[in-house]
C-alpha cells in the first residue's frame, strides 16, 4: 500500500512560523495541543536527570550559593568570598550569588518588564520583530532558527546596552524605564564580579575589567510559554555563552539546567538571587582556569517563565583588539591553549554554527 502521508517540509514550516511574528507565543495563544515538529527534540536530548548523587556518597549536588555580604568593606570576607568564587568557577562554572547589592524592587520589576512586553499586542511587538542582527533592539523567536536542528520554546528580547546603548525611544515603551535601570544596577554589579574574578586568577582586581571584559552589555529576555508536550523540546538546547561572563535572573520556575560530571544539575530558582556563569571567552583567557560549562533550559507543563540574561563581552560593534590566555597566568608548565582572537571572530564562528549542542572552543585551540 502506498505511503500516503505528505513529506514533512520544514523550511516551509520555519518560514511560516517566523511569518507570524508571533512566536511560540502565538502558537499557544492560537491554542495548540501538540507541539509542532520543528520544535521536536530526539529522546537523548530529553533526558532529564537532575538532583544528582554525586560520587555514590548519597550528597546531592548543587550549584555553589555565594554570599557576597562585605565583599567592599571586610578584606577578610573578601579574601574567603574570591576563594569561592575561585573553586565555583574552577569545578562548576556556574554560581549564584546573594547579596549583591541590586534591590529587589529592580529584579522584580525587570521580570514583570519583561512578562509585560510578550504579553502586549502583537502590533506593538511586530515592529520590533526582525532577524537585522545589527539592529540594537531585536525581538524574535530563535536567533537560530534556520541554522539549529531543532526550534527552541521560546520567545527573546534583545536589547544592546552598551558601550552605544539605543535611545531611549528606540526601546519598547512598555518596559524602557526598567531595562534602563535595570542596566545601571547590572554594570556596577559585574564591575564587582571582574574584580573578584581578577583576584581569583591572582591578578591586579582591575585586571580583567582593564582588558575591556565588561565594556559590551547585551541583555536577552527570554519569555517560555507553557508547553502543551514539555517531554519533546527544550526551552534552549544545550550551549555554553560566547561571552565573557553572564548575569541570569530567573523567576521562581524551574527550568535552568548545568552539565555537571556528565550530569543535569537543576539550579533552584533563590528569591532575590542572581546567577553567573563563565563564558567561553573567559575560559580562553584563562587558559582553561575557569570553565565555560554547558547548560540548558527544560520546556515547563506550567508557565509562562521569564528570565533575563546579561551578556558581558560581546561586541555588537567591529572591535579590533584580540584576546588570548593572559601571559601572567602562562609558563613552561602551562603553555597557551588557544590562539588569539578578536571577539567578533569568535561570536561569528559561534553563531554560523548555531545551538548545536558543541562548544565553540575547540575550533580556536592550538
Amino acid at each position: 500500500m502506498a505511503n500516503l502521508q505528505p513529506e514533512y517540509d520544514r523550511a516551509s514550516e520555519l518560514k511560516a512560523f517566523d511569518e507570524t511574528k508571533a512566536g511560540v507565543k502565538g502558537l499557544v495563544d492560537a491554542g495548540i495541543k501538540h507541539v509542532p515538529r520543528m520544535f521536536n527534540r530526539p529522546p537523548y536530548e530529553l533526558e532529564k536527570n537532575s538532583s544528582v548523587s554525586v560520587g555514590g556518597n548519597g550528597i546531592h549536588a548543587s550549584v555553589p550559593v555565594i554570599d557576597l555580604e562585605g565583599t567592599k568593606e571586610d578584606p577578610g570576607a573578601r579574601r574567603e568570598i574570591v576563594e569561592k568564587v575561585r573553586n565555583a568557577s574552577e569545578s562548576w562554572g556556574f554560581f549564584q550569588v546573594v547579596n549583591h547589592g541590586i534591590p529587589v524592587s529592580v529584579l522584580e520589576d525587570m521580570k514583570d518588564g519583561v512578562v509585560s512586553f510578550f504579553e502586549q499586542d502583537l502590533e506593538f511587538k511586530k515592529k520590533f520583530y526582525t532577524r537585522d542582527s545589527t539592529k540594537k533592539v531585536i525581538y524574535s523567536s530563535n536567533f537560530h532558527l534556520y541554522s539549529s536542528p531543532a526550534a527552541d520554546w521560546k520567545d527573546t528580547l534583545f536589547c544592546c546596552m552598551a558601550p552605544d546603548p539605543p535611545l531611549p525611544e528606540e526601546l519598547p515603551e512598555v518596559s524602557r524605564d526598567v531595562i534602563m535601570e535595570y542596566t545601571k544596577h547590572v554594570r556596577q554589579f559585574c564591575c564587582l564580579l571582574f574584580e573578584l574574578l581578577s583576584e581569583a586568577l591572582g591578578l591586579q582586581p582591575d585586571h580583567l575589567r582593564d582588558m575591556d571584559c565588561a565594556e559590551s552589555l547585551i541583555i536577552l529576555s527570554h519569555y517560555y510559554p507553557a508547553c502543551p508536550q514539555p517531554e519533546l523540546t527544550l526551552g534552549i538546547t544545550k550551549h555554553s555563552d560566547s561571552d565573557f561572563l553572564t548575569v541570569i535572573l530567573q523567576d521562581h520556575i524551574s527550568g535552568l539546567q548545568v552539565l555537571h560530571q556528565n550530569q543535569w544539575v537543576d539550579i533552584t530558582p533563590i528569591p532575590g538571587a542572581l546567577v553567573v556563569n563563565i563564558g567561553d571567552l573567559l575560559q580562553l583567557i584563562s587558559n582553561d582556569v575557569f570553565k565555560s560549562v554547558e547548560h540548558r533550559v527544560v520546556s515547563r507543563s506550567v508557565g509562562p517563565r521569564a528570565s533575563v540574561a546579561c551578556f558581558l563581552g560581546t561586541v555588537h560593534q567591529p572591535n579590533t583588539r584580540t584576546y588570548g590566555p593572559i601571559k601572567q597566568l602562562l609558563s613552561e608548565k602551562s603553555p597557551p591553549k588557544y590562539r588569539e582572537v578578536t571577539i567578533r571572530e569568535y561570536v561569528s564562528y559561534f553563531n554560523s554554527k548555531g545551538l548545536d549542542g558543541k562548544s565553540a572552543l575547540p575550533h580556536f585551540k592550538l
